[in-house]
């Protein structure tokens, strides 16, 4: 797959965790995440946050944008850069928008020609099957005011944060769904929607971002049917720097069952996965992932081979998510790690400067190990590794040398145009 990279230039490798406040909204709105939070993900080695913004938040009236949450959502900026954490905006929503007791799109740009709604309050997710929740995706992709509006709020949103250092980038919409015709099956709808209606979205989208920032990412989802190992019906997006994001759920793991690896589910996502990323020549970066029970019998198997499937195509992930508790939460009340969650703590490079050969981590034997060609002359020159908390060992081979150590980060300098190994053991 492409490379991610940096404004250096350097092949970026992200890990981290999705930040979210679904819980307070207008004065209380992201009350919930703390400098704490941020300072806890890079102590433990991740350099990425996925931060949820949500538009009813942003924009409460039409045209009116709230001031205060934009100065809420540079506050979590500021702490991000503080801790050199990397941030990706999300416009977060779940079954649409508060017309359906929820978060994302505002109860002004929701429109159901009087369909009905049945709340689902055992399984939220069935909700985006409610005729209301469906009609409201397709007024919001096939109206044209309200494609101005979601377009505008995107673009106010970029011009608010476009200059700040911890921003990479900007994820459109999470989980994008839409209206199943009839006669339908839902991987056939999930691949018309895509085709038809999200791809020209993210291209609107895409397009006022640019107008305000030229630097940013753009991390494109598709319905989130693929988590399922569906490929993706969704087209080009025309635009340079395009990052392809899906979801890596799994309905039985998501119900709180625990992984079977008969199945063979991690390997059909993978094979699905990738044709996207293989068509348009664009990196990948997995959005959301994480079961709902880590301290089942296979959940240790299971995020040792989602780790080493994630290694293999993607530029990196965000789990979900980095809250202190239970359930989905990364950390509990102390910050230690919940069971089975301290396999996502793996040293990795997060930015190369030059072309990555290999990199590969062996959990058991505690050893970490990258090759590349270093840049050339004009490029940069310094390689950045991250190291998860523990005792660890770094060297460099073929022209290189370990400029420090600092806080589980190590930075190599190498020679231009050298083939380098780079080595990190666990003592």
């Amino acid at each position: 797959m492409p490379a991610l990279t940096d404004s250096r230039g350097r092949v970026l490798t992200l890990r981290g965790w999705n930040l979210a406040d679904k819980s307070h909204r207008g004065d209380t709105a992201l009350s919930a995440i703390t400098e704490k939070y941020l300072r806890d993900m890079r102590a433990k080695g991740y350099n990425t946050a996925r931060l949820l913004v949500f538009w009813d938040d942003l924009e409460p009236r039409p045209g009116q944008y709230s001031q205060a949450y934009l100065r809420k959502v540079e506050r979590i900026l500021d702490w991000a850069e503080k801790y050199d954490v990397k941030v990706i905006l999300d416009a977060h929503q779940d079954v649409f928008g508060p017309a359906f007791g929820s978060r994302g799109v505002p109860a002004w740009a929701t429109r159901t020609d009087g369909l009905p709604f049945t709340p689902h309050p055992d399984d939220w997710f069935s909700e985006y099957f409610e005729p209301a929740v469906q009609r409201a995706f397709t007024h919001l992709y096939e109206d044209e005011d309200l494609q101005r509006a979601q377009a505008r709020m995107w673009r106010v949103l970029a011009d608010r944060v476009k200059d700040h250092p911890a921003v990479l980038g900007y994820d459109p919409i999470n989980e994008p769904m839409g209206e199943l015709r009839e006669g339908e099956d839902l991987a056939t709808a999930a691949r018309r929607i895509e085709r038809d209606q999200i791809t020209p979205m993210h291209n609107r989208i895409a397009d006022q971002i640019r107008a305000v920032d030229k630097d940013g990412w753009i991390f494109v989802e598709p319905t989130p049917i693929v988590g399922e190992g569906v490929p993706t019906g969704l087209g080009r997006i025309d635009d340079p720097k395009v990052v392809y994001s899906p979801h890596f759920y799994n309905g039985t793991m998501e119900a709180g069952g625990d992984y079977d690896p008969s199945a063979r589910w991690i390997e059909n996502y993978e094979a699905a996965v990738t044709q996207y990323p293989e068509t348009y020549k664009v990196p990948v970066v997995v959005g959301e992932w994480g079961p709902l029970n880590n301290s089942l019998p296979n959940m240790n198997r299971f995020y040792r081979e989602a780790m080493a499937s994630l290694g293999r195509y993607s530029s990196g992930w965000t789990g979900w998510e980095w809250c202190y508790g239970g359930g989905y939460c990364a950390v509990d009340g102390t910050g230690a790690f919940r069971p089975n969650k301290e396999l996502t703590a793996e040293p990795y490079a997060e930015a190369v400067a030059g072309t990555v050969r290999s990199a590969s981590y062996d959990p058991a034997a505690g050893v970490y190990r990258l090759s590349y060609d270093a840049a050339g002359r004009r490029g940069s020159r310094v390689t950045e590794l991250s190291l998860p908390p523990g005792d660890w060992r770094v060297t460099a081979r073929g022209g290189a040398l370990v400029l420090r150590r600092d806080r589980g980060r190590a930075w190599v300098l190498a020679t231009p145009n050298a083939r380098i190994t780079v080595t990190a053991t666990r003592g």
